[in-house]
């Protein structure tokens, strides 16, 4: 069976080609593939937030009683990354290459910054919080993708 930690850090690698796929088209002016390209990267970044914020979270806040602390600063940045995407869909509406790129610039570096902290810090701790955490980890894998 695998961790919390090894499923997360697989779909973060995932949403990470979706979203370089994405920004190479839209590089390329390719915008109506381009626009499809980031419509799956967007699903899938939306269904890796809703995996931690509706299950990941919610245990680890239960386990270890705080909902301050590492939780709060992921969801911080998940609001962030948001508001980026909204700059790129608008971008994208108007085939702006210009903002899209500055926009996606950013949310790369958030992106691997936010990754490297949950794959570093919080993914290892929800599992010691959670004994392994392996319920959790079935309900994430339910949540489809």
């Amino acid at each position: 069976m695998t961790t919390i930690t090894a499923y997360m850090e697989n779909d973060h690698r995932r949403c990470d080609e979706l979203f370089a796929a994405a920004e190479r088209l839209v590089a390329a002016g390719e915008w109506s593939a381009a626009a499809e390209s980031y419509g799956k990267f967007h699903q899938a970044i939306e269904h890796h937030f809703s995996m931690e914020e509706d299950e990941l979270f919610p245990a680890f806040e239960a386990a270890t009683g705080s909902t301050l602390g590492p939780t709060q600063v992921m969801r911080m940045e998940h609001g962030q990354m948001r508001s980026l995407f909204q700059r790129m869909d608008k971008a994208l509406t108007a085939k702006d290459m210009e903002e899209y790129l500055g926009a996606s610039d950013t949310l790369l570096i958030l992106m691997q910054q936010h990754n490297m902290k949950e794959e570093q810090m919080l993914y290892p701790m929800s599992e010691r919080a959670l004994n392994g955490g392996d319920a959790v980890l079935q309900r994430m894998q339910s949540m489809g993708g």
